[in-house]
This record gives C-alpha cells, structure tokens and sequence, in this order.
C-alpha cells in the first residue's frame, strides 16, 4: 500500500484491532444468550420459548434486512452505516442490562439490534476495502475473521463464566463497553464513497423482508402456540416466490434490482449458498436445542452449560484453522462432504445418549466430532460460493450469501425450537391419558396446566409449583415432565439432522460439478 507520493503508507493496525473488536462483539452476542437461557428466564420471570423465540428474531432481522442494509449503506455512506451498525448493537446491549420485561428485549435487542447487525456486516466489507490495501487488506480480513472464530469458540464459556459469577446483565454491559471504545477510535476510519447505481428497488426491498420474516415469525407464532401459523409462512412463501418472478422481470426490462438475479446463474454459487443455509440451519438447532438441554434438564448453570458445549465450539474453531490452512490436497466438495457427514454422525449418536446422560460428559465425543464436521464447512463454504463471482460482483453475493447463513441460523433456532416445544405438549398429553394416577378430570387438568406452565420447566421448578398437591399426584407429574423432556430434545434434533443429510445430498452434487477457481476477491469477503 502506497500514499500520493509512492511511500508505503504504515498499516493502521489500531483501526485493524478496532474492526476486529466489532466483529468478536457481533458473534458473541448470540453466544451469551444461549449459555444464559436460563437464568433470563428467572431474572425476568419469563419462559423458554419466549427467550428462545428473541434469539431467533434477533437472526431473521439481521438476515431480513442484510441485503437492504448494504444498499442503505451505499445511499448515505458505509461510515455513517457502521456508525449506525454499531449504535444499534449498543441499544440492544444497554437495553439488556436494564430489561425488567421480555418485550424489552424483544424490541430492543432482537429488533434494534439485528437491524444494526444488517448495517455493519456489508459496511465492514465495504470499509476494509476502502480503508486498506494489498497485504495489508488481507491481514485485516484474517485478524477480522480470527476474531470471529474466536468469539464463536470461546463465547460459551466467557458467556458462562459471566452469568455464573456476575451477571448475564454484566456481559452485555462489557459488549456496550466494547462498541463505545470502537466507536471513539471512528476518527480513524476513511469513509468509502459508493460510485454505483444509486436506484432503490423497494418492490424488492419489502419482498425480502416479507418473504422471509413470514417464514420466520410463522414459526414462532406456532411456538406460542397461538396467532394465524399457516397464514404467515403463507405469505412468507408468497414473498419469496415473488421476490424471485419480482427480480427476473425487473432485471429483463434493465431497471435496478435488489439483488442481480443473474448470480444465481452460476451453479456453484447456487451450491454453495445452499450448504450456507443447511449448515446454518443445522448449527442453529443444535446451538439452542443443546443449551436448553443442559440448563433444564440436567439443570446446569451457564459456565457447566458453556463447558459442557466447549467441545463443539472449540474443535469447530481448531478445524476450520486446520483445514483452512491445508485444503490444497484435497477438493473443497470433497471437504464440505466430509463436513456434512460428520456433523450428521455426531448428532445421530446423540440421540441415544440424551435420555440417558446425567452429566455433559456424555456428549463430549459427539459434539467433537459434530464439530470438526461444521468446521471443515466453515473453511470451505465462504470460499466456495463466491470463488465464481466476478470481483466486481462479490459484495453484493457476499450479501446474499450472508442473508442465507441468517436465514438458516433463524430458522433453525425458531423450527427446533417450535419442534421442541410441540413434541412436549404431545407428549404431556399422551402421558397424562394413560397415567393410572389421575382421574379423567385430573388428566385433563394436568395436560392442559402442563403444556401452559412446565415448558421445558426443571423439576427442581416444577416441585416448587406443586407444593400442596397430593404426593402421588406430584409424583406422576414429576415422572411425566423427567421423561417427556428428553424426547422432546430428541425430536427436536431431527432438525439439524435433517439440514445435514440434506447437506450430504447437496455435496454430492458439488462433487459432479468442476472445482470452483481460487478468489483473491472471495478470500477476502465477510460472509456467511
């Protein structure tokens, strides 16, 4: 990198650190949550499925609005859009260490927050680009990826650590305190002025938010158990299928489009954003189907939680370096199948293992090797997908490329979640019918009480709402939550197994198709 007069100008490695702190405090924010389910719940007198459905929002906001945010970005400047990225992570930060209320974090946090996420990723793209040069981009792009594979592989447990012996409110406080020290180095960033096509597609705009968010909040709705289900993945699938018609046609008549449908006309780059979505699917329901687990049926707290999930995260991380570094000999479709089928392997065998496990250890073997699966992806897929796309080209399918890994991190948390949560109501009938305990009055009453009030309830929780109750009564209640809840997690699993073998499916396919060439542009894209 050269100044005006052919000098090389220094790397700024103060702006590097200051990029690479947004991006740990983007990744780990999700982390948090996950390992302090259940201390939310009790802080804010609040139930499972509603924390759980926050988190999934938080991630179909972010993917609902990543391609309008990278847009927005070019129409007002991508500093002033990181600015705004960053503001409003801090809302959502600041709002969980004051929240007394699930709507509190519900606006806030999921909301604010994801709109923010949607606005920082593509301006970060664009800022590394406009901001550093040559070498010295790459080394911002590795240290800006490092430091997201760390926050991935370390968050449980600094997440866990936190919430145990301070609070889950002082972790989130710390994520504030990190914004603001980014947000006081923003002198340091060069604005890059974008010199495209400054035309707004709307129509698309509000088709991708439709399209997707209906999917999304239909199946949270489902979870709550109440609120027209089929009405809004309806109109979600309606949204998709004309955002799509929507593009080809507006693209025929040379008008500006959202998206350039004609990304799609590379197969590769419809192979690889497909394995995005699947893999993301796939960790998004293992990340909260695992947690919950840990926190409500072997009633764990969250630093047990954190060490207890370690094993996924960490050899996830030690293997996307691994393989990111020693890919060469082997070919990526090759790798991204290996990728799939060891994350399957690992979820299957964790079947048997829940209703048995009364200690996290039992699944260490399982969650390293499921790991070692989703990390050979994590090296593979990014490069994958947008090593066929011109240079020119690669922000806008790194955007799409994101979106999917959002789409399918939201997915996955709100259909496990909603898988979860439906097998236990099922279940808590079916057992309360065939109880020889309970009269057919009292079956009735307790599959009803049930369903409402022991969602994912610990006994330890479950015993203190029973207190009064004839003993033989509570201890049929008490059998029949202590067995219901594994399966439910059992159940729930398919999910990601699912996403998996799907994953398997689409490899192969991979693997019928030419290599995609090496990408100096894709190696150096933010993505998925």
């Amino acid at each position: 990198m050269t100044g005006d007069q052919g000098v090389p100008t220094p790397f700024n490695g103060k702006l590097a650190i200051l990029l690479a702190m947004a991006m740990f405090v983007l990744v780990v924010d999700t982390s948090l949550m996950n390992v302090s389910i259940s201390a939310v719940v009790k802080d804010l007198d609040t139930t499972v499925s509603g924390v759980q459905g926050a988190i999934a929002l938080e991630a179909l906001v972010s993917a609902a609005f990543i391609l309008i945010g990278g847009k927005t970005g070019d129409l007002i400047g991508r500093k002033l859009a990181y600015i705004l990225g960053l503001l409003g992570y801090a809302v959502g930060a600041i709002a969980m260490v004051f929240a007394q209320d699930l709507n509190a974090i519900i606006i806030f946090w999921a909301v604010i927050g994801g709109i923010g996420a949607s606005l920082l990723l593509p301006s970060m793209q664009s800022l590394i680009h406009g901001n550093f040069e040559g070498e010295h981009q790459k080394r911002v792009y590795a240290l800006v990826g490092a430091s997201a594979a760390i926050a991935a592989a370390v968050g449980p447990l600094l997440g866990g650590f936190i919430t145990t012996f301070l609070s889950w409110r002082v972790g989130f406080a710390l994520e504030a305190v990190i914004i603001a020290v980014v947000l006081l180095g923003i002198g340091l960033v060069k604005d890059v002025p974008y010199t495209g096509d400054r035309s707004i597609d709307l129509v698309g705009a509000l088709l991708s938010v439709i399209g997707m968010g209906g999917v999304v909040l239909g199946i949270l709705v489902w979870q709550e158990g109440e609120g027209p289900v089929l009405a809004l993945i309806a109109v979600g699938v309606v949204g998709l299928v004309s955002l799509v018609w929507w593009l080809v046609s507006r693209k025929r008549r040379g008008k500006p489009t959202l998206l350039d449908p004609a990304l799609f006309e590379s197969k590769l780059f419809r192979y690889g954003a497909r394995g995005q979505l699947l893999q993301q699917i796939a960790l998004g329901g293992t990340m909260i189907v695992l947690p919950i687990y840990l926190q409500m049926v072997l009633e764990y707290n969250a630093l047990e939680a954190g060490l207890s999930i370690a094993p996924l995260s960490l050899s996830m991380f030690a293997v996307a370096i691994l393989a990111g570094r020693r890919s060469g000999k082997r070919r990526p479709a090759t790798l991204i199948l290996i990728g799939f089928t060891l994350a399957v392997i690992g979820l299957v065998v964790l079947l048997p293992i829940v209703p048995r496990a009364d200690s996290g250890w039992w699944l260490t073997l399982p969650l390293i090797v499921t790991g070692a699966g989703l990390g050979l992806l994590v090296s593979q897929l990014n490069n994958y997908t947008l090593s066929p796309i011109s240079d020119e080209r690669v922000s806008e399918a790194a955007g799409v490329n994101s979106a999917a890994g959002s789409f399918g991190l939201s997915f996955g948390l709100a259909f496990a979640g909603a898988i979860m949560l439906a097998t236990l109501a099922f279940t808590f009938t079916a057992q309360s019918d065939a109880s020889t305990v309970f009269s057919d009055q009292e079956k009735s009453q307790v599959a009803a009480g049930l369903e409402e009030n022991a969602q994912l309830m610990s006994n330890t929780t479950l015993e203190e709402l029973l207190v009064g109750q004839p003993e033989d009564v509570q201890d049929e209640i008490i059998r029949i939550n202590t067995e219901a809840r594994p399966f439910a997690l059992q159940v729930a699993l398919l999910v990601p197994i699912i996403a998996g073998l799907l994953g398997v499916l689409n490899a192969l396919r991979m693997r019928r198709a030419p290599d995609p060439k090496p990408s100096s542009a894709a190696e150096g894209v933010l993505g998925g």
